[in-house]
This record gives structure tokens, sequence and C-alpha cells, in this order.
């Protein structure tokens, strides 16, 4: 039996089928990540929550909820939480306050923002969110844009900081994405390869500073699928160099690493080859990530099957040691699990900290 479950998958529709629980019993599957297609109401949300843990108590329930135009739950009492631009754009208000004021105010909405999208989740039974971004805004992604605090490494350092406070205070882990750096890039990811020509020096100098000011406080990190050529001639996120050298070795990481969605097209060929998910699974986890992500292919593939695919494709690649199960990897994936029990949904409406987050908002 392995001694980590490092795939996280996901499934239809907002009950589970006896192939999802099939899935999601398996000993490799280690979490299910949430889309709003698997949400009709807070009640349905949390009954699904308890079915998944049902099945296994330790998996570990996400999803991208991070405000703005990514935020999968938005009705039913969900707070409409602002992109995070909203707070950069906060900190550089000028107006009559004393100077600084406008930052300190930016840096308290943030984590208002952090305990509110944290404890909406967990009162419906979510464990955790793939948040905060920490690319940088370089105003030509378009996949990124808004979804960033601010230009400057040192604003967008702090903001995030703030709202993973927030989240703390919440009971939820973090998760800094896209490492080392997604803004500088106009092409989206999900739609092909993009290509960063920068040097290392001056990555390391700009886009990866907020992973090396935040590395004792970071619980996980996301690479991003970007070719960065003058660096390694692979995607980050199955780059030894970046995650290994780099991130762990040279910034100090030392919590848990998501591979990025390895449906994207970023993530379906490695040196100009294509792989299969199950190729690409294994590279990501040899290249130093702990988990990694397949999306959307429970609806994509007929019944589900490129889900049991990968399963299947993953035992058999252990069986013939083409990886190696990892037990540290498996102390930081259940290290991201909640330790305390979450507020109900009712308790949580009229608790004083909340209500006053709530006021906190931009």
């Amino acid at each position: 039996m392995s001694e980590q479950a490092p795939l996280v998958i996901d499934i239809a529709g907002h009950v589970l089928s006896d192939a999802d629980r099939r899935r999601l019993a398996h000993p490799l599957v280690g979490g299910m990540i949430l889309f709003g297609r698997n949400w009709d109401s807070r009640e349905q949300l949390a009954a699904l929550c308890s079915e998944i843990k049902s099945v296994r108590p330790d998996l570990l329930i996400a999803v991208d909820h991070e405000g703005g135009r990514v935020q999968r739950f938005r009705s039913d009492g969900f707070t409409h939480l602002p992109p995070m631009r909203a707070f950069g754009e906060l900190w550089m208000k000028t107006g009559p306050q004393p100077e600084g004021a406008s930052a300190m105010l930016a840096m308290d909405a943030a984590t208002a923002a952090g305990y509110v999208l944290g404890a909406e989740l967990r009162a419906c039974g979510v464990d955790f969110s793939f948040t905060p971004v920490l690319d940088l805004d370089y105003g030509d992604s378009e996949v990124i844009g808004d979804r960033a605090f601010q230009r400057d490494p040192r604003i967008v350092s702090v903001l995030a900081r703030s709202l993973m406070l927030g989240l703390l205070q919440a009971g939820m882990a973090n998760c800094g994405k896209h490492f080392p750096g997604h803004g500088f890039v106009k092409a989206d990811s999900h739609l092909e390869i993009p290509v960063d020509k920068r040097s290392l020096k001056a990555i390391l100098a700009d886009d990866a500073m907020p992973y090396q000011w935040l590395s004792t406080v970071l619980t996980s990190v996301m690479p991003a699928h970007v070719i960065y050529p003058k660096v390694d001639s692979l995607p980050a996120g199955f780059s030894p160099r970046w995650l290994n050298a780099i991130l762990r070795d040279r910034l100090g990481f030392q919590g848990a690493i998501f591979s990025d969605d390895l449906s994207m097209a970023g993530a379906r060929k490695i040196e100009g080859r294509e792989v299969s998910y199950t190729q690409a699974a294994v590279a990501a986890l040899n290249a130093g990530c702990d988990m990694v992500l397949l999306c959307n292919e429970s609806v994509n593939s007929e019944g589900g099957a490129a889900v049991d695919e990968l399963i299947d494709g993953m035992e058999q690649a252990l069986a013939a040691k083409r990886w190696r199960a990892n037990e540290i990897s498996e102390h930081r994936r259940l290290a991201l699990l909640p330790m305390s029990p979450p507020p109900s949904w009712d308790a949580l409406m009229i608790e004083p900290k909340y209500m006053r987050a709530l006021q906190l908002l931009p």
C-alpha cells in the first residue's frame, strides 16, 4: 500500500456517484477539488462535503475560491469577495489620512477577506482554498489580471500575508500561486504553454520575492505551467531545478507543493512531447510536487474514464518504481487539513468577528 496519497480529483455533480466513491476511496487519492457545477446551495454543499468525508475522513476538500472572478460559490449567503487588486488599490489610495494609513487599512481589509473566505467555506465543510495569488500585476496577463494584488512584490507580500492571517484565524491553510510567477507572460497556460524569457536573476529579484519573504508562513505552493528557458527547458511544475534547487533549497520553502491542473494545455507537453496524464503526474511528483491535480475530466471524458486511467496508471507506475511514495509528502498533505472544528453557518452569521470583517471589505 502507498504511503502517499498524491492525487486530487473532481466529481461531475452535486452528489457522489458509485464511481466517485470508488475513486475517492482509492489509497492514492488524497483530495478532491470542487467547481461551480458541484454547487446548488449551502445545504447541498455541506451534505456533499459530509458525504466525501464519510468515504475517507482524511480527504482534503479543496476549491479555487479567491474572490473576484475566481469564486466558485456566489449565492445562498456567500459573500461576493472583491478581486485582490481591490486591496492593492486601497493600499495606494491617497487622501486626508496620515501617511501610510491607507496601507494599514488595506492590510486590515485583506485579513478580513481571508477570514470571511475561510470561515464561510469551512462552515459548509470545505477544508482548503487555493489562494492567495502571488503573481505580480504587469497589466498584460488576462488570465491573472485583477487576481493579483499589485505590481510591487513588497505590497503583494504584505497583503498576501494579511490575507493568510485571516485564513489562519478561520482555521484554513493557504496556497501561494503561481511559482515563480505567471504575471509577466500574456499567454494563458490553460490553452498553451507560456514562455518567459527573463533570466533567473531577474525573476528572483522580482516575481519570486514573495515566496522568499513568505517562506515561513506559506503552507503550500502551486507552480506555474510556464517555461523559463534561461533556467530550465521544463515548465516550472515539472522542473526539479525550480521546485527543489530554487523553491526549497534557495528560498527555504518547507510546505506542500501542488501541481497545477494536469489537464491544462501547459501540462500536456513536456519538452515538446505529448504526454499522458499519468506521465505528467509522474513527472510532476519526481520533480518535487507532493500532490497533483486532474480537473474537469470527470465531465470531459466519458464517465470519468480519464480519472480511472490516471488512478490505474499511477498504481502501475508505483509498482514499476517509476515514482516512489514519499512519507514526507503525505505529512505535508495531512498538515493542510483543518485542526479545529468548523463553525455552523448560523453561528458564523452572528459572530462579532465575522460581522466586523464584512464591514472592512472594500
